[in-house]
């Protein structure tokens, strides 16, 4: 048999190499790996399963609140791009071009889809007639690229998936409350499905997405105190609906313009989970994501107890499968407990069901939880409450995620009244400052600490307070820190 001493030794731990940590964990825990191709990976079956329930649990949300799902094209000619000039000049540094198609030179260059404001800007002028035709509320799963200079598994690659929702409205009212509807429904998901804490607010002019009115964002903690941009909705006015003659017959039969908006949640989420919950061990998964919510071990050392354990195993496999848990039975031979143990906990599976000779004869069982490690994770259960009492724990171990992330958010966020205090409070996590609304204090403060404005949170304190880079009156807060 293979021993227990082979997985866990191999990672990083995080306080001597964090970014190390997770690309030891990305990689040990089978999400992903490199491909030849530079800023490219190859999303492996149990990674692309935790990405799967990304999708499921968003998906389900977007249906819910109206939205359709369609397909447009991955290539976008130049031309279309250059109609919006904030827009073109925000991606240009970030695009692949294709010039050459069947053996000959294209009479246009085609753009690898960054973004598809402008191809699908294109098509809804050709849709949208009349005040019948909206809203139009569709959504995209899909691939895009950006040349990404310096790449990092899931986090930024050239070329990852995300789904995004485009949508136009009759006037500017409808279309910002379809922004911070999705925003919503973004938290709503990072906070129950995800067990992540984040932070919803505005970006900044200088932060926000090229070609929109305003920008709306979630940004959470990692577990090394830094900041990840998780989600954002953007609230694009008439921009693109002008750059592509969107309009509409209102009920006047006057020509209007339409309002539109865009959002967009990426497989950088899966980043946020690993960062967010992960330890030494490997992966810490969320049970409502979590490809397998419970694995069960069965424990022999010789044929007959094998023969005692195995049909015990495979009907509690039955029953909690019975049950809608998502849930799989560890048969290896070759492999001793121990390694399977640390498997499943590089793997990040919530709950491990221990079950050997001794728990057949009292039929019983040992629930063993990810999320605490050691005797103090462990608890005995009779094999007539499992049906309830697996499920009852898988939710305990979601809630217990979110409030140490909470906790551990909350600890390293800081409302410092000097800039001094303010350098202090970023290299601990998160500073949330009263600030001017300045992009030249904004750029300074990143020059000096390295630190960015994240977003002006929507639940401010009111009031108002002095810019705590220049000193100058301030009406509102933001949160800065030091961001992936």
């Amino acid at each position: 048999m293979i021993g227990a001493k082979t997985l866990a030794e191999g990672v990083t731990p995080q306080s001597e190499d964090y970014s190390r940590w997770y690309t030891d964990v990305v990689q040990k825990a089978d999400l992903a790996d490199y491909t030849p191709v530079r800023g490219c990976m190859v999303i492996k079956p149990y990674g692309y399963a935790l990405w799967e329930n990304i999708h499921d649990a968003l998906d389900r949300r977007f249906k819910e609140t109206g939205h359709v799902n369609a397909y447009f094209p991955l290539f976008i000619p130049m031309s279309f791009l250059e109609k919006e000039a904030e827009h073109v000049e925000g991606f240009s540094p970030e695009l692949a071009v294709v010039t050459v198609g069947g053996g000959e030179k294209l009479e246009e260059p085609l753009a690898v889809r960054p973004t598809s404001e402008t191809i699908i800007g294109h098509m809804y002028a050709q849709w949208i007639k009349s005040y019948r035709d909206l809203p139009v509320l569709i959504n995209q799963w899909a691939n895009v690229v950006r040349w990404e200079l310096r790449t990092r598994l899931f986090l930024r690659t050239t070329e990852f998936l995300w789904q995004e929702g485009h949508t136009a409205h009759a006037t500017s009212e409808e279309a910002m409350e379809e922004t911070l509807r999705m925003l919503g429904v973004y938290v709503d998901f990072a906070v129950n499905e995800a067990a992540i804490p984040v932070i919803p607010g505005r970006k900044s002019d200088t932060e926000k997405f090229a070609g929109a009115v305003n920008s709306y964002t979630i940004e959470a903690m990692m577990g090394d105190k830094r900041a990840l941009q998780s989600g954002t909705s953007h609230y694009m006015g008439q921009n693109f609906a002008k750059a592509f003659d969107i309009q509409y017959l209102d009920q006047n039969n006057q020509l209007q313009h339409c309002w539109t908006t865009s959002w967009g949640v990426s497989t950088r989420m899966i980043g946020a989970v690993i960062m967010t919950h992960g330890d030494d061990k490997g992966l810490v998964l969320p049970p409502r994501l979590a490809p397998i919510q419970v694995v069960i071990v069965p424990i022999s050392k010789t044929d007959e107890e094998r023969a005692q354990v195995m049909p015990v195993a495979e009907d509690i496999l039955k029953r909690l499968q019975a049950a809608g848990v998502r849930v799989k039975l560890d048969d290896r031979t070759e492999l001793t407990p121990g390694w399977k143990f640390n498997d499943w906990e590089m793997r990040g599976v919530p709950l491990r069901i221990e079950i050997g000779p001794k728990d057949v004869a009292n039929q019983s069982a040992v629930l063993a939880r990810r999320d605490i490690p050691g005797r103090d994770g462990k608890s005995f259960i009779s094999w007539a409450e499992l049906e309830v009492k697996a499920p009852e724990m898988l939710a305990t171990i979601q809630q217990a995620l979110y409030n140490k992330a909470l906790a551990f958010r909350e600890e390293h966020t800081h409302q410092p009244e000097t800039y001094e205090e303010f350098k202090a409070a970023v290299d601990d996590g998160f500073a949330l400052a009263w600030w001017c609304g300045s992009a030249e204090c904004e750029d300074a403060i990143k020059n000096d600490t390295r630190a960015s404005n994240r977003c002006i949170p929507m639940d401010q304190p009111g009031g108002s307070g002095k810019c705590i880079f220049c000193g100058k009156d301030a009406s509102e807060k933001a949160i800065f820190g030091k961001a992936y």
